[in-house]
């Protein structure tokens, strides 16, 4: 049985960065000001505070479930919407999912069947090759590589479940957004909030060609969840990921979660994130190897299926320089380039692939 929602009120004593005090305690928040508008300071707020109680390493910080000072009321949405995101929770709001634009039903013509769209498809997404991340911290790399590969290439990114929900979450995403590296960022499924809202992850992808994206980064937000179990952890999210556009008939290529330093055992070389969902997939995807490292086709060789590995050259000295993030799970990239170097393998073939 779950527990209950750990809700706690508490008073906004900075805005930026956002800190709450709680029960005399003064402690770090997160609020999505999409949805619950700004915070401001001696705004009094109710926060849910379950993440940093059992010490989530990547919780650390409680997050605003309601502002009571700024309640407002009435907004509803711009009358183009007809479904909702967070259905069935006290959070529910309007969207108008991606799935519709471009219908004709919308008023737009949609792109003929050409045939090479999976059966009952609508072919729409012709043309758009599509890379599945086993984490975020594969997003940032991946963008770098492929924009070094191929300037101009429109290079969109979908969000799904696995990881945080929110799509305002991630600061990476921000500033790949900023340098203009990414052209666009939907929200697929559960996760929420972005650019454009997917009721799922082949529903975002079908959509990516008429967004007029060349490539598609698909993978989770920032910190992906974990039981330690072989089914129960967010990098389960690929899996369906690699399914959906395979069921579209899309170039499917996979960033291998791997790490020659990781503390963890089941992390270390090929991470059993990628192992499983290498030998659970129905069918063969690409598989980005990084030149130079021996040790990471030996690992991908090991694994399951009739997978095809492919070498792609990596630049870790030019990523390191780019001012985006070098840092995962406390390890710099100096001290576990075998992580930044699949990401980056994985850009640079994405980039190339037939759809792109």
């Amino acid at each position: 049985m779950s527990g209950y929602l750990d809700l706690r009120r508490g008073v906004v004593v900075s805005a930026a960065p956002l800190v709450v005090e709680v029960a005399g305690e003064r402690r770090p928040a997160w609020a999505d000001t999409a949805l619950l508008g700004e915070m401001r300071e001696s705004d009094e707020v109710i926060v849910n505070a379950v993440a940093v109680e059992l010490g989530l390493g990547s919780g650390g910080f409680d997050v605003v479930h309601v502002n009571l000072t700024r309640l407002e009321g009435g907004g509803g949405g711009s009358g183009a919407e007809h479904v909702v995101k967070l259905n069935y929770t006290s959070l529910q709001y309007p969207v108008e999912p991606v799935e519709g634009v471009g219908d004709a039903s919308q008023g737009t013509a949609r792109f003929e069947n050409d045939g090479i769209g999976a059966k009952g498809t609508t072919g729409s997404a012709r043309g758009v090759s599509v890379a599945v991340l086993p984490l975020h911290g594969h997003l940032a790399p991946a963008a770098w590589a492929a924009a070094q590969a191929s300037p101009g290439l429109r290079l969109g990114y979908v969000q799904t479940a696995g990881g945080a929900l929110p799509g305002s979450l991630s600061r990476d995403l921000a500033e790949l957004r900023e340098r203009g590296l990414l052209c666009g960022h939907i929200t697929a499924g559960p996760a929420y909030g972005g650019e454009h809202e997917a009721l799922s992850t082949v529903g975002a992808l079908d959509a990516a060609a008429r967004l007029g994206w060349d490539a598609v980064l698909v993978g989770p937000g920032p910190g992906i969840i974990g039981s330690d179990t072989e089914f129960g952890h967010g990098g389960m999210a690929a899996l369906d990921s690699a399914h959906a556009a395979l069921s579209l008939r899309l170039p499917t290529l996979i960033s291998p979660r791997l790490s020659a330093t990781d503390p963890r055992e089941r992390h270390r070389g090929l991470s059993h994130h990628t192992r499983t969902v290498l030998d659970l997939l129905l069918a063969s995807v690409d598989v980005a190897v990084p030149d130079g490292h021996p040790e990471a086709m030996a690992e991908l060789e090991s694994a399951q299926g009739p997978h095809h590995l492919s070498l792609a050259p990596v630049d870790l000295a030019g990523y390191g320089e780019s001012g985006l993030p070098t840092r995962t799970m406390g390890r710099e990239i100096a001290e576990d380039p075998l992580f930044f170097a699949a990401p980056l393998a994985a850009g640079h073939l994405l980039s190339a692939m037939d759809g792109a």
